[in-house]
């Protein structure tokens, strides 16, 4: 394989980023990277820390993100790299993994096509299951708050089917620069939702000599939601195809590393403190611990339902980009109408799997081992190296010993992540 910046002279796959109606600058491509991460996954890291204990809690905590932030600059690299090869200005996931294999030796291009479908089935699996998983997430804290005020047990499946029109309307918004407001309002939800939760998990805290610091049967399961929390590999290409200034995504202080160092510190303050607070009580997502007569903790309820909702159209927007390129070519012209139609039919999906399925950790457990495990960190180390099999892995081939680590890791978390969690799915329901 020549190597694979050859014949880019000239060409800046970046050029018309700077005059496209819809390109996002640095502040709105920040604020839907923090949107995208701080999702639901941030609600379940005082359980994960009751996986792990508080000292391996916040050890694997850093490792993890390290380790997917890696990836996800990995796999926007290696994107940037065969825009100016190919003299393309965008790619999607699939389309990165397929050119990179066949841009590798015989064995690695008659694999290309097989990746291509591997990367979009689990793509759309991977954020089809996280939008089922936020309407579960709004649906449980708005029942807890109304369930207090009315003095009766609500029926949770009602109450997430009636999520369906409005989740609709959010998803009929066009494309990703209209949702930057949205994902700004959600992100104030957010902060001031976590703000207010860690006022509760200060009050009233337990000797620490009373929580475990290591954990070790459990890890796995610590590692599938830390996983779902820390992971928003689906986004990160097309955040960076819709920047006006797309390589301001990567390096030191790029918009990747600013996002990803805020997300984990946020990872590590509320999972310690919420283990700290409750112990071996902590529910599956923290707001359920708070107390629920209190004003405070009912606005925690109502401002976190209302993040995850804003944030649904984020996620929602890699399924609905999968499953339109599929189908276009069948529609008249790729008619507006019929793009609308297919948005809604995937939300109608997506509410009935929550109405039939109305559990949240033991899933998110699953997606997070199970997908992200294969996307986050396993897929963009093989596209590294199929990418670098002849142009060479560094000094010492320090490349290929990181990427075999990361490989181990990733396969790691696949196998005993899923395990862990599809064990807790059937007690669930026995």
């Amino acid at each position: 394989m020549a190597n694979v910046e050859q014949g880019s002279k000239g060409f800046d796959p970046f050029a018309e980023n700077l005059i496209m109606e819809h390109s996002m600058t640095d502040g709105q491509t920040l604020t839907h990277l923090l949107k995208a991460a701080l999702g639901t996954g941030i609600l379940s890291m005082p359980i994960a820390f009751m996986y792990s204990g508080l000292f391996m809690g916040i050890f694997t905590t850093i490792l993890t993100a390290i380790i997917c932030t890696h990836c996800a600059y990995v796999l926007v690299k290696c994107a940037h790299r065969l825009y100016y090869a190919e003299q393309r200005s965008q790619m999607t996931f699939a389309e990165v993994s397929e050119r990179a294999f066949l841009r590798g030796p015989k064995w690695a291009q008659s694999c290309a096509v097989c990746m291509r479908f591997l990367i979009l089935f689990a793509l759309f699996l991977t954020y089809f299951g996280t939008c089922s998983v936020y309407t579960v997430i709004v649906a449980k804290n708005i029942q807890q708050v109304l369930e207090h005020w009315t003095g009766q047990l609500l029926n949770d499946r009602v109450l997430i089917a009636s999520l369906l029109i409005p989740c609709i309307l959010l998803t009929w918004v066009p494309d990703l620069k209209r949702l930057a407001p949205i994902s700004m309002v959600a992100n104030i939800f957010v902060a001031s939702g976590l703000a207010i939760t860690c006022y509760y998990l200060l009050v009233e805290i337990q000797p620490i000599e009373d929580r475990k610091f290591m954990k070790f049967e459990t890890l796995p399961a610590f590692f599938a939601i830390t996983i779902f929390a820390l992971e928003a590999i689906g986004v990160m290409l097309p955040l960076s195809n819709s920047m006006r200034t797309p390589t301001h995504f990567l390096g030191p202080f790029g918009i990747l590393t600013q996002g990803m160092l805020g997300v984990t510190l946020l990872c590590i303050v509320i999972g310690f403190l919420g283990y700290w607070r409750y112990g071996e009580d902590t529910a599956e997502t923290i707001t359920l611990n708070l107390p629920v007569d209190e004003l405070p903790a009912q606005l925690v309820n109502l401002l976190i339902a209302l993040a995850m909702f804003c944030t649904f159209g984020l996620q929602f927007t890699v399924c609905l980009e999968i499953t339109w390129n599929g189908v276009k070519k069948y529609m008249l012209n790729g008619s507006l109408l019929g793009n609308y139609i297919v948005r809604t039919i995937l939300v109608v999906a997506a509410v009935g799997l929550a109405v039939a399925v109305p559990s949240i950790a033991p899933f998110m457990g699953l997606i997070g081992a199970f997908c992200f495990s294969i996307l986050g960190l396993i897929m963009p180390v093989v596209i590294e190296i199929i990418m670098n099999l002849e142009t060479g892995f560094g000094k010492f081939n320090w490349i290929i010993w990181k990427n075999i680590l990361i490989l181990f890791f990733g396969i790691f978390a696949l196998i005993f992540g899923s395990k862990s969690a599809i064990n807790d799915i059937m007690k669930l329901y026995e």
